[in-house]
């Protein structure tokens, strides 16, 4: 954990509305300085002024006045780290706040845990605006932007829509068959694409169509009312769209329409490394996990690896959340940044005498929002309850939720929106292995559940249910170290030591990041076409001899094996194997070398060359009748095969030599020669 010793943290009661519990805070946040207030952003900002003159770090139990602290230092130019938590809110105002001590000392020891910046993605866009729609509603939009943006309007249908009295803006007719893109660079191919006369009177009338137009442009304003162009439409950047026929939907599109002019940064949410995808090789398909969860469509197939564009990508973290190898990792934050804040808000809650902690995962638009409004309208969260704030709930996989349980939380909930707006089925597959591993190893049921609510007072009840699992007697602290899937590992591994009741072997679904594989030894040739395959190295061979190993706690599931072995002879086995983590590679099949005849090298496996051998004597026309010897051409390495065939003027290639080809004398020779017998069988004479 990041160490605060040497900061000063300033706690205040905010006029007496709650009491922050100084000494525990102090005695939990060992070395630390702790400073009591009652009004410390308004009538003690001389005392704030004084404390941060002579420290070398704050932390400030407040979150609601930070800008003003931050104009406060910044007039007095000092550059000293600060950070902010917010105990208020999330603990002090509770009805339960007299117990709240060590939640405290936990939010401050977490709210230290910084993450790295997040890279940026920059978008551009000139104003070149698409509107789509149906009726007169398109034309009035494109009157309101024509003088802020350049503006063209495609039309569906043209009936009762008056022309401008001045042609201020393209107006043409098409229907869109196809949209890709995002802000700044669309792409639209049109059919039915026509000009307009321009002697349309009362109504426009179009000119010949053609299907196929391609429109590029900045923005697309969708008026159209038809479903949208995109999946999660409204995660699309650049892609506005209103239903025509609501004044007030299309007044409010128009209004963002218009401020879509510039240059726009955005997270670059996934860090993706193509080298660790498992979803092809060799044309084979192996992982699609992250394919069958991206809502927006931002990520597709592009050979060995898929393509994940940065531009498209809203953020959801599904694709990072069930990805197995860790190719795709959340970078808002990091895994192991998540990871760290668990730890020190866990391990800091249980030092400072907490118990049956649950941790509370939520975003910092709709869960913040809602904890607030339990605070202030409310009972407020409860005293074991650890919040803990991501980017987006959907971003958090099975490493974050095994090392709260390893960390020694007793229970993990997932705060949601009652309609949540990206798809959560990818968090529903995490959570089902997390339940299985769980109840297997006597945390039991009910671990870890998602809270799907837009009511505060729902919230705060759930929160106080029973709980139905069994904390670790005898939780981790491990360091949170690697890379993600490094970290799962980790994690799983960790949950077991901690377990209640620890076993060996736990089933999971088709689909889960672990298993094991079934391997018909007896069929297998090692030809280790499975390991030029495997992306993880799970499967791997021995450079000195025909061997194939296997190391499971490496394998992600991904079926590549499965779909590259010739002979098919391996299946998938889902399950979590707790030894494997610290296990050697096994030996799957190990044979002796074939040794050429002629040289002695060691090449290929015995058992092959003898099968193809077998296959091949005294049954194929390169190999049978006066050819039979070359069959030990097989028996020798490829040099010493090259040399007998060069020596032997041999072309294995070559085919046995065809009849020569029947002419008319050939049949008329026959002909003549069937007369002739023919008439000596009438005579009575030997043929």
């Amino acid at each position: 954990m990041t160490d605060i010793s040497r900061r000063t943290i300033l706690l205040c009661s905010c006029e007496g509305t709650m009491a922050p519990d100084d000494e525990r805070i102090a005695a939990a946040c060992k070395g630390a300085k702790v400073e009591g207030a009652t009004q410390l952003c308004r009538a003690e900002i001389g005392r704030f002024r004084a404390i941060a003159a002579k420290a070398d770090g704050l932390i400030v139990g407040c979150t609601q006045e930070a800008p003003l602290f931050e104009d406060t230092l910044e007039d007095d130019q000092r550059t000293i780290p600060v950070t902010y938590a917010n105990i208020r809110e999330t603990a002090g105002w509770s009805s339960e706040a007299g117990a709240a001590g060590p939640k405290m000392a936990a939010l401050v020891a977490a709210a230290v845990e910084t993450a790295e910046p997040v890279p940026i993605v920059t978008l551009e866009s000139e104003g070149v605006v698409l509107i789509l729609g149906r009726d007169q509603t398109a034309i009035a939009a494109a009157e309101k932007l024509k003088d802020r943006l350049d503006v063209t309007v495609l039309l569906a249908a043209s009936d009762g829509i008056l022309p401008p009295r001045r042609t201020a803006y393209p107006v043409r007719a098409g229907r869109v068959r196809t949209a890709k893109g995002h802000l700044g660079q669309f792409e639209l191919t049109i059919d039915g694409f026509a000009e307009p006369s321009p002697s349309s009177r009362n109504a426009y009338v179009f000119g010949t169509k053609r299907d196929g137009a391609v429109s590029t442009c900045d923005i697309v304003l969708d008026l159209t009312g038809a479903p949208p162009l995109f999946p999660a439409s409204e995660l699309r950047p650049g892609y506005v769209r209103a239903d025509p026929a609501s004044p007030v939907a299309v007044a409010e599109a128009v209004f963002a329409t218009a401020d879509l002019v510039g240059t726009f940064d955005k997270p670059r949410f996934i860090e993706f490394r193509p080298n660790l995808c498992a979803h092809s090789r060799s044309k084979k398909t192996g992982c699609t996990r992250c394919l069958e969860l991206c809502p927006t469509g931002a990520i597709s197939p592009g050979g060995d690896a898929v393509v994940i564009d940065a531009a498209v990508c809203a953020g959801c973290g599904a694709c990072a959340a069930v990805c197995p190898t860790g190719a795709a990792e959340y970078a808002l934050p990091h895994a192991d940044a998540l990871l760290r804040k668990l730890r020190a808000l866990i391990t800091t809650y249980r030092q400072a005498g907490g118990a049956n902690a649950i941790v509370l995962l939520h975003d910092g638009d709709h869960g913040a929002a809602l904890i607030d409004a339990a605070a202030r309208f409310s009972d407020g969260l409860p005293a074991h309850v650890l919040p803990l704030e991501v980017n987006e709930v959907t971003q958090v996989g099975l490493e974050a939720l095994a090392a709260a349980f390893a960390y020694g939380a007793a229970g993990v909930r997932l705060l949601l929106r009652a309609k949540p707006k990206h798809d959560i089925e990818g968090i529903r597959r995490t959570l089902a292995v997390a339940e299985i591993a769980l109840s297997a190893l006597g945390y039991g049921s009910g671990g870890v559940t998602t809270i799907e609510t837009d009511d505060p007072d729902a919230l705060v009840a759930t929160l106080r249910a029973p709980l139905a699992t069994t904390p670790s007697a005898k939780p981790s602290s491990f360091a949170v170290t690697g890379a993600k899937r490094n970290l799962l590992n980790l994690a799983m591994r960790e949950l077991h030591r901690a377990a209640p009741m620890p076993i060996d072997i736990v089933p999971l679904p088709s689909g889960a990041p672990f298993g094991g594989l079934n391997i018909n030894v007896d069929g297998c040739t090692l030809c280790l076409s499975c390991v030029a395959a495997c992306p993880t190295q799970a499967l791997s061979d021995n450079p000195e001899r025909p061997m194939l190993k296997y190391k499971e706690d490496a394998c992600v599931q991904c079926g590549l094996c499965v779909a590259t072995c010739p002979e098919k002879i391996i299946s998938l086995e889902p399950r979590l194997n707790f030894p494997a983590f610290n296990a050697a590679p096994i030996t799957v099949k190990e044979e002796e070398p074939y040794h050429c005849i002629a040289c002695g090298k060691p090449f290929g496996t015995k058992s092959t060359v003898e099968k193809i051998v077998a296959k091949l004597e005294g049954k194929h026309w390169m190999f049978s009748g006066a050819m039979q010897k070359r069959i030990d051409v097989i028996r020798m390495c490829e040099n010493c095969r090259l040399e007998a065939v060069t020596n032997e003027g041999f072309d294995p290639y070559g085919p046995p030599q065809r009849p020569a080809p029947r002419t008319t004398e050939d049949y008329i020779r026959e002909r003549e020669m069937y007369l002739k017998d023919r008439a000596k069988l009438e005579k009575g004479e030997d043929v």
